[in-house]
């Protein structure tokens, strides 16, 4: 492995950097990408900074008057709000627990500011990938189909008719003959 990761190898690995699930060698190259790349660095930053913000709300044991049993429903039904997989009387349902309790409405910034992150890495990956690999193998595929010299089926069907036909022929005739 080369020194230096690129940008998208790099927010490739960074939710298992932020978890510190990587070897030690390849924390170090994403250690030294981030202390030379500043969007790198930004994104690193504004994503630990969302999964300390949900880890801290999960270690408070304080009684929070905003933790309720819509903020439970709420919980429970976010990733089907922010997927569009509920039905309109859910949905409204949602949005006004959002507006209601400023703990659902942080929560609910908190995962578009994740996901708009995670689009934009996502985005930039894919403009950044120039080639196609499924278009590029499959193109590999016909080239060396070309290049092989083989029958066409049909011509083989064909040829095997018109032997199959010379047999009979040839067996009629040295019936009649002999």
């Amino acid at each position: 492995m080369q020194n230096q990761l690129s940008c998208e190898q790099v927010i490739a690995l960074l939710s298992f950097y932020t978890e510190n699930k990587l070897s030690k060698k390849l924390s170090d190259y994403v250690s030294l990408h981030l202390e030379t790349c500043p969007e790198c660095r930004e994104k690193y930053l504004k994503m630990k900074n969302i999964l300390n913000k949900f880890i801290d709300i999960q270690n408070k044991e304080i009684d929070n008057p905003y933790v309720t049993k819509q903020y439970e429903d709420f919980k429970n039904n976010l990733s089907a709000y922010i997927d569009n997989e509920l039905n309109d009387f859910e949905n409204i349902k949602i949005k006004k627990i959002a507006i209601s309790n400023p703990l659902a409405r942080q929560d609910l910034e908190n995962i578009y500011t994740f996901k708009k992150l995670l689009h934009s890495s996502f985005e930039k990956t894919k403009n950044d990938l120039k080639s196609d690999y499924s278009k590029n193998i499959m193109c590999q595929l016909r080239q060396e189909n070309k290049n092989e010299k083989s029958t066409d089926p049909f011509w083989k069907l064909v040829i095997s008719f018109f032997a199959m036909i010379s047999c009979i022929v040839a067996g009629i005739i040295s019936i009649l003959y002999f």
